[in-house]
Protein backbone atom coordinates (compact mmCIF):
# COMPACT_ATOMS: atom_id res chain seq x y z
CA UNK A 1 0.00 0.00 0.00
CA UNK A 2 2.82 2.17 0.74
CA UNK A 3 4.45 1.53 -2.97
CA UNK A 4 0.86 2.42 -4.37
CA UNK A 5 0.62 5.45 -2.60
CA UNK A 6 3.54 6.56 -3.88
CA UNK A 7 2.80 5.81 -7.05
CA UNK A 8 -0.45 7.74 -7.00
CA UNK A 9 1.59 10.67 -5.64
CA UNK A 10 4.25 10.38 -8.27
CA UNK A 11 1.52 10.27 -10.90
CA UNK A 12 -0.37 13.07 -9.80
CA UNK A 13 2.28 15.62 -10.26
CA UNK A 14 2.93 14.48 -13.66
CA UNK A 15 6.85 15.05 -13.96
CA UNK A 16 9.61 14.36 -16.63
CA UNK A 17 12.95 12.75 -16.39
CA UNK A 18 15.49 15.31 -14.67
CA UNK A 19 12.83 17.23 -12.65
CA UNK A 20 13.33 17.84 -9.13
CA UNK A 21 11.20 16.64 -6.79
CA UNK A 22 11.75 16.97 -2.86
CA UNK A 23 10.27 14.29 -0.54
CA UNK A 24 9.78 14.97 3.26
CA UNK A 25 9.46 12.42 5.44
CA UNK A 26 11.85 10.62 3.26
CA UNK A 27 13.22 7.91 5.70
CA UNK A 28 9.19 6.43 6.43
CA UNK A 29 7.19 3.92 4.84
CA UNK A 30 5.64 6.70 2.35
CA UNK A 31 8.47 8.53 1.74
CA UNK A 32 10.82 5.94 1.27
CA UNK A 33 9.02 4.41 -1.23
CA UNK A 34 8.72 8.11 -3.24
CA UNK A 35 12.39 8.23 -3.41
CA UNK A 36 12.73 5.04 -5.37
CA UNK A 37 10.16 4.78 -7.58
CA UNK A 38 10.81 8.66 -8.38
CA UNK A 39 14.57 7.68 -9.48
CA UNK A 40 13.36 4.91 -11.74
CA UNK A 41 11.39 7.51 -13.41
CA UNK A 42 14.51 9.55 -13.62
CA UNK A 43 13.84 12.02 -11.58
CA UNK A 44 16.65 13.98 -9.34
CA UNK A 45 15.14 14.03 -5.85
CA UNK A 46 16.22 16.02 -2.34
CA UNK A 47 15.03 13.80 0.54
CA UNK A 48 15.26 15.08 4.35
CA UNK A 49 16.52 12.75 6.78
CA UNK A 50 17.92 12.35 10.40
CA UNK A 51 21.51 12.57 10.92
CA UNK A 52 20.87 8.58 11.85
CA UNK A 53 18.60 8.07 8.46
CA UNK A 54 21.04 9.59 5.88
CA UNK A 55 22.33 6.36 5.14
CA UNK A 56 18.90 4.60 4.65
CA UNK A 57 17.98 7.66 2.46
CA UNK A 58 21.26 7.61 0.44
CA UNK A 59 20.45 4.04 -0.04
CA UNK A 60 16.87 4.44 -1.63
CA UNK A 61 18.60 6.65 -4.10
CA UNK A 62 17.97 10.41 -3.00
CA UNK A 63 20.55 12.87 -4.73
CA UNK A 64 20.64 14.98 -2.27
CA UNK A 65 20.14 15.10 1.67
CA UNK A 66 18.63 17.46 3.39
CA UNK A 67 18.15 17.97 7.72
CA UNK A 68 14.29 16.75 8.30
CA UNK A 69 12.37 19.40 10.13
CA UNK A 70 11.90 23.19 10.59
CA UNK A 71 12.90 25.28 8.06
CA UNK A 72 12.87 22.43 5.02
CA UNK A 73 12.28 24.51 3.07
CA UNK A 74 14.76 26.96 3.22
CA UNK A 75 17.26 23.89 2.71
CA UNK A 76 15.61 22.62 -0.23
CA UNK A 77 16.07 25.52 -1.61
CA UNK A 78 19.95 25.87 -1.24
CA UNK A 79 20.22 23.14 -2.89
CA UNK A 80 17.77 23.77 -5.82
CA UNK A 81 18.04 27.40 -5.41
CA UNK A 82 14.80 28.01 -8.13
CA UNK A 83 13.15 25.98 -6.06
CA UNK A 84 11.79 21.90 -7.14
CA UNK A 85 9.33 20.99 -9.54
CA UNK A 86 7.27 19.10 -6.66
CA UNK A 87 7.34 17.84 -3.66
CA UNK A 88 5.28 14.78 -2.01
CA UNK A 89 4.72 15.88 1.69
CA UNK A 90 5.03 12.21 3.26
CA UNK A 91 5.93 14.10 6.58
CA UNK A 92 2.67 16.05 6.59
CA UNK A 93 4.70 19.39 7.41
CA UNK A 94 2.03 21.40 5.36
CA UNK A 95 2.37 25.22 4.16
CA UNK A 96 6.26 24.70 6.27
CA UNK A 97 7.54 23.01 3.35
CA UNK A 98 5.64 24.43 0.00
CA UNK A 99 7.97 26.99 -0.21
CA UNK A 100 10.47 24.68 -1.51
CA UNK A 101 8.86 24.31 -4.62
CA UNK A 102 8.88 26.78 -7.38
CA UNK A 103 6.41 29.17 -8.70
CA UNK A 104 4.04 27.09 -11.11
CA UNK A 105 5.13 23.54 -9.63
CA UNK A 106 2.97 20.87 -7.40
CA UNK A 107 2.69 19.28 -4.73
CA UNK A 108 1.08 15.96 -3.69
CA UNK A 109 0.03 15.36 0.61
CA UNK A 110 -0.23 12.17 1.58
CA UNK A 111 -3.50 12.75 3.79
CA UNK A 112 -6.72 12.03 1.69
CA UNK A 113 -8.72 15.19 3.51
CA UNK A 114 -7.61 18.35 4.99
CA UNK A 115 -6.23 18.72 9.08
CA UNK A 116 -5.60 22.11 10.83
CA UNK A 117 -2.20 23.33 9.39
CA UNK A 118 -2.63 21.56 5.70
CA UNK A 119 -2.84 24.01 3.29
CA UNK A 120 -6.10 23.96 0.62
CA UNK A 121 -5.41 24.03 -3.26
CA UNK A 122 -3.13 27.05 -4.20
CA UNK A 123 -2.55 28.02 -0.53
CA UNK A 124 1.35 29.29 -1.85
CA UNK A 125 1.28 31.39 -4.64
CA UNK A 126 0.66 29.80 -8.11
CA UNK A 127 1.78 25.99 -6.42
CA UNK A 128 -0.97 23.57 -7.46
CA UNK A 129 -1.58 21.14 -3.66
CA UNK A 130 -3.00 18.35 -4.84
CA UNK A 131 -4.67 15.71 -1.80
CA UNK A 132 -3.50 12.14 -2.25
CA UNK A 133 -6.67 9.49 -2.37
CA UNK A 134 -4.80 6.11 -2.82
CA UNK A 135 -8.22 4.44 -3.56
CA UNK A 136 -8.19 6.34 -6.96
CA UNK A 137 -6.47 3.36 -7.61
CA UNK A 138 -8.35 1.41 -6.69
CA UNK A 139 -9.54 -0.61 -9.90
CA UNK A 140 -5.48 -0.44 -11.84
CA UNK A 141 -4.15 -2.95 -11.32
CA UNK A 142 -1.49 -2.36 -13.82
CA UNK A 143 0.04 0.03 -11.05
CA UNK A 144 0.79 -2.53 -8.55
CA UNK A 145 2.09 -5.06 -11.14
CA UNK A 146 4.64 -2.14 -11.88
CA UNK A 147 5.81 -1.74 -8.27
CA UNK A 148 6.02 -5.64 -8.73
CA UNK A 149 8.56 -5.43 -11.80
CA UNK A 150 10.70 -2.72 -10.07
CA UNK A 151 10.61 -4.99 -6.71
CA UNK A 152 11.83 -8.04 -8.94
CA UNK A 153 14.92 -6.07 -10.62
CA UNK A 154 15.52 -4.57 -7.89
CA UNK A 155 15.12 -0.97 -8.03
CA UNK A 156 12.86 -0.51 -5.66
CA UNK A 157 13.36 -2.68 -2.21
CA UNK A 158 10.58 -3.96 0.41
CA UNK A 159 12.41 -2.77 3.64
CA UNK A 160 11.23 -5.34 5.96
CA UNK A 161 12.78 -3.88 9.13
CA UNK A 162 12.12 -7.13 11.16
CA UNK A 163 10.67 -10.41 11.42
CA UNK A 164 8.66 -12.29 14.29
CA UNK A 165 6.66 -15.63 15.15
CA UNK A 166 3.15 -14.88 14.64
CA UNK A 167 3.19 -15.52 18.61
CA UNK A 168 5.09 -12.61 19.66
CA UNK A 169 2.92 -10.35 17.50
CA UNK A 170 2.72 -8.28 20.89
CA UNK A 171 6.25 -7.93 21.10
CA UNK A 172 6.14 -6.53 16.97
CA UNK A 173 2.89 -4.20 18.05
CA UNK A 174 5.03 -2.84 21.18
CA UNK A 175 8.15 -2.03 18.65
CA UNK A 176 5.91 -0.37 15.96
CA UNK A 177 4.36 1.87 18.59
CA UNK A 178 7.56 3.20 20.24
CA UNK A 179 8.21 4.30 16.77
CA UNK A 180 11.41 4.56 14.46
CA UNK A 181 10.82 1.64 12.87
CA UNK A 182 12.68 1.38 9.25
CA UNK A 183 10.74 -0.98 7.25
CA UNK A 184 7.75 -3.07 7.69
CA UNK A 185 7.75 -5.21 10.83
CA UNK A 186 6.11 -9.01 9.38
CA UNK A 187 5.03 -11.39 11.19
CA UNK A 188 5.48 -15.29 10.07
CA UNK A 189 3.22 -18.25 10.61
Amino acid sequence: MNGLTARRALDLLGLVPGDWIAVTGAAGAVGGYVVQPAKADGLRVVADAAPADEKLVRSLGADRIVPRGAGIAGRVREVVPGGVEALVDAAVMGAEALPAVRPGGRTALVRSEREPGTPPPDAHGNVTVRHLFVPDYRHANDKPDALRVLAEEGRISLRVAQEFPADRAAEAHRRFEAGGVRGRLVLTF
